[in-house]
């Protein structure tokens, strides 16, 4: 375990320090009161083990900065001045024990084995609440193969503090998957800091992932705490870390590989106790290839990839992610009808833009009354509306260009037959199953079929 030792009398700091560095643990002594506080601030300790009558303060103060800073921290005051009253406060303010001098060092080991079988059982408690939560509300959705893998090496990572390197295309939900690791881990109650490469400008972020200090450059007016710091005891997901330059690249790799930041404009560094998930869009090997990336990067990000499988690989779970959009915007009866009428050209379709796509066309669906299969890609232009190996027969209807007149009447009806002709080569040139596929009456339906001149089996 990480012990913080505050202890004025030289001869008792050193030879304590010796024996609990023996029994393992890593031990980082001082003698004072502001220094005590100073390591507080920028470290993080599992034990505090602190003097009561220490130079510029005392025992108190560390304790009420340890429990401020890290409240899972155990904190054990020791003094040679017992008294029942400050015995009282000390458990008040949150220490966790108090020994009182002379004690030998076997007694601060036995306190600190009962402290470390402690932090055992809390962990695995919180770890059994989190896979007890995960399996009664999962907002991962996918039950196919692929994302069936992908949850299962979720649940393997996310206890550990291994760096993850999140593949896959935009829109397939590498975010969430960060978001899974982070709420399984040890860290859940921690912050989760997300930072987006590409939406912040080059020229300003290495200050927002390193933050920087007052005066560092034209608009700095105080010293500004970046990603890495705010997510201090948590979770970092730098996402489109692909867009990184290759200057920048060289600070990160020294970031993970010494767990400390130097702000912009600043000497000295600062500890940060961080678990870090990274993602990309792109193949980073690729870019490693082209000199655009630096290996030695890579491979300290790459020690667990995750890829997220695009969309048009697991078309099985699209019902169940409409579902889930469906339940989360409030779908009502109607808009469930429309979604079965729509279903079929669903699942043809090839989504490029995966689930964010998919998000979006179960909006639409939701909020158009008379949305049909027509108009789900509506928005989108014709050209990518399907792609271009999309199998004969895809219902899509080319609309005029940008800035071209659109006459209302005959592009209704040129859209209307094509629905309806579609509608039949699916019910295999029945009226009857083309009617119900279109919610049509029969009648209503025959009627536009004698109208546009179109050959039904039964007709």
């Amino acid at each position: 375990m990480k012990v913080l030792l505050v202890e004025d009398e030289k001869i008792a700091r050193v030879s304590l320090a010796r024996t609990l560095a023996r029994a393992g643990h890593d031990v980082t002594a001082c003698e004072t009161v502001p220094e005590a506080m100073e390591r507080i601030a920028l470290d993080r300790f599992d034990v505090v083990l602190s003097d009561l009558r220490l130079p510029g303060g005392s025992g108190l103060d560390v304790l009420r900065a340890s429990r401020a800073r890290d409240p899972e921290a155990a904190v054990l005051l020791m003094t040679a001045f017992a008294t029942v009253e400050t015995a009282v406060e000390a458990i008040k303010l949150g220490a966790h024990d108090y020994l009182t001098k002379p004690f030998s060092p076997d007694q601060v080991l036995i306190r600190l084995e009962k402290i470390g079988e402690l932090r055992e059982v809390r962990s695995e408690n919180v770890r059994l609440r989190k896979t007890i939560e995960g399996f009664r509300s999962r907002p991962i959705v996918g039950s196919s193969q692929a994302m069936q893998r992908l949850l299962e090496t979720v649940r393997v990572v996310a206890g550990r503090d291994t760096t993850v390197l999140v593949e896959g295309e935009s829109g397939t939900g590498k975010e969430l998957v960060a978001r899974e690791l982070h709420r399984f881990s040890d860290r859940s109650e921690a912050p989760f800091v997300a930072v987006n490469c590409a939406a912040i400008p080059e020229t300003l972020l290495e200050s927002e992932l390193f933050g920087h200090e007052k005066g560092a450059f034209t608009g700095a007016l105080g010293r500004h705490a970046g990603y890495f710091e705010r997510a201090d005891g948590g979770t970092i997901f730098i996402d489109d870390v692909d867009d990184v330059s290759l200057a920048l690249q060289v600070k990160l790799l020294r970031v993970l590989q010494e767990r400390e930041v130097v702000r912009v404009g600043g000497q000295r560094s600062v500890k940060v106790d961080i678990r870090v998930v990274c993602a990309t869009k792109v193949r980073l090997l690729d870019l490693v290839a082209q000199k655009r990336f630096r290996d030695d990067l890579y491979y300290r990000l790459a020690i667990v990839p995750i890829h997220v499988p695009p969309l048009r690989s697991r078309k099985d779970d699209i019902p169940a992610l409409l579902d889930h959009f469906f339940s989360r915007y409030g779908a009502d009866g109607p808009a469930r009808e429309r979604l079965a009428v729509c279903l079929p050209e669903l699942l043809r379709h090839d989504w490029p833009g995966n689930v964010r796509e998919l998000e979006n066309v179960a909006q639409r669906i939701i909020a158009l009354p008379r949305v049909g299969p027509l108009e789900l890609f509506a928005s989108r232009a014709p050209s990518a509306a399907l792609p271009a190996d999309a199998p004969e027969g895809s219902l899509v209807f080319p609309l005029p260009a940008s800035g071209g007149r659109v006459p209302y009447r005959e592009t209704m009806e040129a859209a209307d037959r094509h629905l309806i002709q579609w509608a039949l080569e699916k019910a295999g040139g029945r009226v009857t199953g083309a009617a119900d596929l279109l919610d049509l009456p029969r009648s209503t339906l025959r009627s536009k079929i004698e109208k546009y001149g179109l050959a039904s089996t039964d007709s």
